[in-house]
């Protein structure tokens, strides 16, 4: 085996954490992928033979990668929407070897809060708390010295933490799933208020062709009116495994529509997140769900 296919096979068996890595940093699957491309670009024009650990260069090589993207992000203001989801990461929900495909994945609403953390919170937060990185590694990613990078990953640890709920086990997540299916299907007002939190959050992603139908409703009675007002697509919802947890995906005559992510916390949803940007859906494997 020539050098440059040793190389290879020793980046291919990083790809799937790199990838993980950079989606949590950027909530967007085409954007990860940008970026564990560049991580490979970077290797091949790096001395290898001087790399200790190419697992942690790689790693900390996309956190910069990925810190410069949402720094440019930001700076050109690309999303203006008011309501912009990361990308779902989807499976079957009764297929063990799809649910591997979700299982080292973290909810949809903690991406949603990371988005709205400054970049350099994000990757101090992502990095250190979510994949074990050293203070020491991730103060020269972000220009700062140890102490001052642990402050940046405090910071964004409060802000996750004032947004989080314990989510219950998948065998209660399911029984609230088909619980809300049948009110929704069955157009039950009452039944939908018994399984909505009175706090719940439903945010919803029609992307840029459609910026004035995106909206973010609070309140169980909200939100379980704008549930009526879709009674009839979600016959054609079915479960599925969203970012590790019960969610939602609808294909009326097999055409993805629209995922949705819930999050399940005492029996109740607490949080509902629906991307129904059919450019994005393009972009995710939903076939083994809608084919």
């Amino acid at each position: 085996m020539d050098e440059s296919t040793f190389l290879a096979d020793r980046f291919e068996a990083n790809r799937a954490h790199l990838r993980t890595v950079a989606h949590r940093m950027l909530g967007s699957v085409s954007e990860a992928e940008d970026a564990v491309q560049e991580a490979w670009l970077r290797l091949q024009h790096s001395d290898a033979g001087e790399i200790a650990n190419l697992g942690g260069w790689l790693t900390t090589v996309v956190g910069r990668v990925c810190l410069d993207m949402l720094r440019s992000r930001a700076s050109r203001r690309e999303d203006p929407l008011d309501v912009r989801l990361p990308d779902p990461v989807v499976a079957a929900a009764d297929d063990p070897e799809q649910e591997a495909v979700v299982a080292d994945s973290v909810g949809l609403a903690l991406l949603v809060v990371l988005e709205a953390l400054q970049p350099a919170e994000r990757l101090a937060f992502v990095l250190h708390d979510l994949f074990g990185v050293p203070f020491d590694e991730i103060a020269p990613i972000v220009g700062r010295t140890p102490a001052a990078a642990r402050q940046l990953a405090s910071r964004a640890r409060r802000r996750v933490r004032a947004g989080a709920r314990v989510p219950d086990d998948l065998s209660r997540q399911r029984e609230v799933v088909d619980a809300f299916l049948a009110a929704s299907r069955a157009g039950d007002f009452d039944a939908l208020l018994a399984v909505l939190d009175p706090d719940v959050v439903l945010r919803v992603d029609f992307g840029a062709l459609k910026p004035d139908m995106a909206s973010v409703v609070r309140g169980a009675p909200e939100v379980a009116g704008r549930a009526l007002m879709f009674a009839e697509l979600s016959q054609h919802a079915r479960p599925a495994l969203v970012n590790g947890a019960l969610g939602l995906v609808t294909a009326p005559g097999g055409t993805p529509h629209s995922v949705m992510a819930l999050t399940i916390a005492g029996g109740r949803i607490v949080a509902m997140d629906i991307l129904a940007d059919p450019s994005r859906l393009g972009h995710l494997n939903l076939t083994v769900l809608t084919g």
